[in-house]
Parts: structure tokens; sequence; C-alpha cells
């Protein structure tokens, strides 16, 4: 058994295109399905692929796909980037509040239904309360979401789901399936999507039977004609549609599931067939405003905009193309074992699922499936990754210890395997000097002295009151140290003179007070303390402080400085008045070839449509520079257009 053993962990069995209907008879006849099928997501520890095994070619995956995973939404992922992004996204925040509210989560399917649900609200057609759909339009989804859920509960109505939608399994169950055998080391276990099961399929229970049935011979298939077509022999074995549509992109996929046999007749050189590909692309989304044009013409009003006019188009450019393609499909789509399809919004939903004339994708169809992971921008690249994470198996390694059988009421349940440790709870006095830290601070960043002096003895304070946590503030510790740095001149005179702070205190750099100021007048109004205080009040010396000065020769240095600030200013407005009276008023524009300006009042030289440009531009925020572009390019499209239908 040790050399079987050997010989089977060598073989990149799994790790090939097409892997779940291409699997070894010896591994067929060892699968049985795990009893617990409700592994949690966080019971599954990343692997590396088991010895001698590779990524498949012309894949960036490093390990083996769904090493990752959100044992709250049910979700498995390619890589860490694409987890962090799931943690960032509506579905996982709103899992996160129901949660919260001890309610069950919801699938990526479930929650695109409740989000088209939003839409159709927004467009008026299930909500008699106007000003509350138009501050919905105004929110993201999320939040708009949650309001309208809000509403709803307070009015004790639960929603309908009126969709009917066969395809989505609401049975708490999560997607991977996991089968055990001896041929692989203990604790380790195959794990395949329960979407690529039909209903009939699942319904029979024997999970790996059904495996057993899906298994296709390898199929050589001669090289694509000239126009692209493939061989008839291509088109006549079991196949599955993917479908990606959503921000004015689309993607199409019709894939067979035997196995291509090239060259050498290895596992590894077996290839997918893709029978048909298409994508589409057009120019529909409202960019840094998110949502597409018609939800927001329905939320607030048709738009007037050049650039509202050309989404418009694109719109209905988009479901004309998309429409046509599927009809062009209907005979491989009514023969796909399966269709795995992401449509997100109620204007997506309806350009693939109608009701319009020659209607091909209907949403009660039972082969309908979403997809269980998550997904990027819809194109052919990635429904090719989604192809392969959809039909390679898995191998993990499950510590029987950390698993944790779910409850009923939710479809995921697990307990971290190390919990994270617990903030030590602070004492009352330690949440006070927080407290006392904050309000302090803005005081002086704010320069309210006399709020400052009050607070200060309201809450018997000393004006050398220690901010805390002491290791974050190093460089300001008290409030002298900051009021100086702030260069704040009255807030340190009072903090001195009428607070009784110790200009004697150093930083954790052994920088006092006073070393710490930054213009003159804040030095100054330490020198004024230290003539009203008085040379025995602390040791000035040691304080860094120079000699003590008088509160009017502080005042008279500083209108003398400004005296002659303005005399400065004075004399060049004077010589520049006179520049002007000898030479005139010169405009420094950019030339063409060079040059410095011309005289008002000579030959203008014609600005180009660069210049112009960032002559409209000048003065504007990143944002608004953008905003602007896009609608010169929208303007000059709207004009393109007109010019040929005018033709």
């Amino acid at each position: 058994m040790g050399a079987q053993m050997e010989d089977y962990t060598g073989r990149p069995l799994y790790a090939s295109t097409n892997a779940a209907y291409d699997l070894p008879p010896q591994l067929l006849g060892s699968i049985t399905l795990k009893p617990d099928v409700y592994t949690p997501a966080t019971a599954l520890h990343p692997q590396s692929e088991l010895p001698g095994s590779r990524s498949p070619k012309g894949t960036d995956e490093a390990g083996p796909v769904g090493s990752q995973s959100c044992s709250l939404c049910g979700l498995a992922f390619t890589n860490v980037l694409d987890q962090r992004g799931h943690l960032k996204s509506d579905l996982h925040s709103y899992n996160l509040k129901q949660k919260l509210r001890d309610r069950k989560p919801v699938s990526e399917t479930e929650f695109e239904k409740l989000v088209e649900d939003l839409d159709e609200s927004l467009s008026g057609s299930d909500s008699d309360d106007d000003q509350d759909e138009d501050d919905d339009a105004n929110d993201t989804t999320l939040t708009a979401l949650l309001k309208r859920q809000a509403r709803i509960a307070d009015k004790n109505s639960a929603a309908n789901d009126e969709d009917g939608d066969a395809r989505v399994h609401r049975t708490g169950k999560t997607p991977l399936l996991w089968f055990s055998s001896p041929l692989l080391p203990q604790n380790h276990f195959f794990g395949l999507y329960r979407a690529l099961f039909t209903d009939e399929q699942q319904k029979a229970a024997d999970f790996a039977q059904e495996l057993r049935k899906k298994q296709l011979d390898p199929v050589t298939i001669p090289h694509p004609a000239k126009d692209g077509t493939l061989a008839p022999v291509a088109y006549k074995g079991p196949h599955i549609f993917l479908c990606m549509i959503g921000g004015g992109h689309f993607a199409a996929m019709v894939v067979s599931l035997a196995p291509r046999q090239s060259k050498h007749n290895a596992p590894m050189n077996r290839e997918a067939t893709v029978l048909a590909h298409k994508t589409f692309h057009r120019y529909t989304t409202r960019r840094k405003q998110g949502g597409s044009q018609s939800a927001n013409d329905n939320a607030k009003g048709t738009a007037h905009s050049a650039g509202s006019t050309l989404r418009r188009y694109n719109e209905q450019a988009l479901v004309e193309d998309v429409r046509e393609l599927l009809h062009d499909w209907k005979a491989l789509l009514d023969t796909s074992e399966l269709m795995f399809i992401r449509a997100t919004g109620i204007t997506n939903r309806r350009t693939l699922y109608g009701p319009h004339d020659n209607q091909v994708i209907r949403h009660t169809d039972p082969r309908i499936r979403g997809f269980p992971f998550n997904t990027r921008r819809p194109t052919q690249k990635e429904l090719m990754r989604c192809f392969i994470e959809l039909t390679r198996l898995k191998v993990r390694e499950i510590d029987p210890a950390s698993e944790v059988k779910p409850e009923r009421t939710t479809p995921v349940s697990s307990t971290p395997a190390t919990p994270k440790p617990s903030k030590p709870k602070l004492t009352e006095a330690e949440q006070n000097a927080l407290l006392h830290t904050s309000q302090l601070q803005a005081f002086v960043r704010r320069s309210k002295l006399p709020a400052l002096l009050s607070y200060v003895t309201n809450n018997q304070l000393s004006a050398d009151f220690a901010f805390q946590p002491a290791d974050s503030y190093h460089h300001t510790p008290r409030l002298l140290h900051l009021a100086a740095s702030q260069n704040a001149a009255p807030m340190v005179l009072g903090l001195l003179a009428r607070g009784g702070a110790n200009p004697l205190h150093a930083n954790a750099e052994g920088k006092t007070p006073f070393e710490l100021a930054g213009d003159r007048a804040t030095r100054d109004a330490f020198r004024v303390a230290r003539a009203e205080l008085g040379e025995a009040r602390w040791d000035w010396e040691a304080a860094r402080v120079p000699a003590a000065m008088s509160r009017a020769e502080a005042d008279q240095r500083g209108r003398r400085e400004q005296d002659e600030a303005d005399a400065k200013e004075a004399e060049r407005r004077r010589a520049e008045e006179e520049r002007l009276k000898t030479e005139g008023p010169t405009v420094q524009e950019p030339r063409r070839h060079g040059g410095r300006g011309q005289v008002l009042g000579a030959a203008a030289v014609p600005k180009t449509a660069q210049e112009r440009r960032e002559e409209e531009a000048r003065g504007l925020t990143p944002e608004m520079r953008l905003r602007l572009d896009r609608e010169r390019r929208a303007r000059a499209a709207e004009q393109r257009m007109r010019q040929l239908q005018g033709k």
C-alpha cells in the first residue's frame, strides 16, 4: 500500500483542467462522501498541493484554489487578494449586520436578489414613499438596503420573494463537498463544488456514485478551421454555459466538459475546449458616482447631459448585442448541462431573463447556478479561471479537533482555531485620563484658553497634566509642550501666568517647552511670563528661557517688526507702479515657439486647443478635472453620432 500511495501522490490528478470529469479509476473506486458534509470553512487548513503536483499551465495561482475562505458567507477564494476584497464587500458587511441581529447570513445570489428588489423600489415599482426612496438613491447600496429593511420591519410586513429562482439552493449547506479516500494521508479529503451536480443528482444523495457517472473519455479534436470553427465532434459532447454581466461588461463562454487529448497522452496536457466565447463592453456606468444611467434616471428623473445621453444609448446597444448573441447560441444553450450566471442588478437580469422576444434564458431554468466563489470583472480570462476553479478537484487537510457542527439556524458556524487575545479592560481612572487628554488637546488646538482653565479647575486637574497613554505622546507630553509646538503664544502665556504650568518638564527627547516654540511671538511669551512671575518662581535658566521681557517691550517689538514688514511691502508696491508706468503691463502666455510674453495691444497669438484646455482646467481639483475631461469626450462622441446620423 505504501508503494501505491507514493505512486498516486506523485501524479497531478486533481490539477489538470476538467479534472472532475477525468479522474482515474483507482481514485473513483476509493472515494466515499465525508459523513459531515457541513464542515466549516475555518476548519480547512491551507495546504500546498500533494508532492509532485503543479498548477496547470496557463494559470497564475501559486497554490490550490480555495485555500482561503469566509466562514460567515460560505465562500472560498483563490488567493489572499480576493479574500481581502471580499472582506470589504457589501455582501460581507451585510452578513456581519445579520450576525449582530442573530439572523441567518445570506448567499451571494440571495444578496444580489435583495439588491435587485432594492433597484425595483428605487424605480418606484413597490414603494409609495417617494421621499424615502430618494434618500435611498443617494446612499450606498448597503446603506439603502439596510434602511429599506428597517422600514419594512417597522411596518411588520416581510418582503415576498417573487423571483422564483429555482437555481438557488438555500439549504444552508457549504458550497464544497468533501470525499475521503484511503489513497490520501490521514485527515486529508478531496473537495468538489456542490454546484457541479444537477438537481436530480443532488436528490440521489450518493454523490460519490454520481461523480463516477460524470467521467468522460478524452476527445481528440482536430485543429480549428480558418474561420475559427471547430470540428462537429467537439459540439456533440456535454458542455456548460458561463456568463457574467455587470458595469457595462459582458462575457460569455460555452466550454466542453470532455477533456481534449493533446500530445504525450498525459493528464497535464488535457485542456478545455472552448466551443464559443464572446465579450462586450459599453460605457454605461456613471464613474466616480456609481450605478447605471437607467437606475439614476429611475431614482432622480431623466438627466440631459451629453454623458447621460451616451450612456443611455450604450445601455440599449448592450442589451441588443447580448440578446442577439444568446439567440445565435440558442442551440448550445438549450443543450448545456449547467448554466453558471452572474448578473447583478435589475437591468442586467432583465437583459438576460427578459421578458423579451426570442427569449433564450428563463430565470426558472433549474440548470442555472450562481458562482459559489468570488469573481472579478467579466472577461474571457476570468471565465476560464472560474471554469478551472469549478472543475478542479481540491485536496485539504481537515483537523477533526477543530470541526464544529453548525447550528440549524445558520449555514456556517465555527470557532476560531486561535482566538485573538482580548484587550485588557481599562480601569475607571484610565478611562477618565483618556477623556481628559482628548478634551484638553482640543482646547489647546482651538486656542480656547478660558475654557481650558475652567475645565482644569472644575475637574481638579493640574496644568502639568500628562497626556495618556504616555507612550503615544513622546514629543508633546503636556499642555505647555503642545501649546509651544502649536505656536500658540496666548496659550503659552496663559498656562504659565494663570494656570501655573511648570516650564521645566522635558519631553522624551529632553527638550523643554521653550525649545519647541517655532516663532518669535511664542518665544517672547515665555520671556514675558518670566518677567511677570519673577525669577524665584522657576529656574528659568534650566528651562532654557532667555532674559525676562516686559509685556510692553514685547508689544513694541511686535509693532516694530510689523511696521518694517509694512514698509517693505509699500516699497515693493511703489517699485511695481513705477515699472508699469515705464514698461506697461505684460501678460505671460505660453507660445508655440517660446517667448517670455507679449505687450498688450500687440498682435495676439491664437491659442492652441491644448492651451485652451489647460486654461479651462486651471484651478480645478483633480476630481473636477476628470469630470470635465469626461464631459468633453461625451460631447465629442455625441457630435460624431449626430454627424453619422446626418449622412
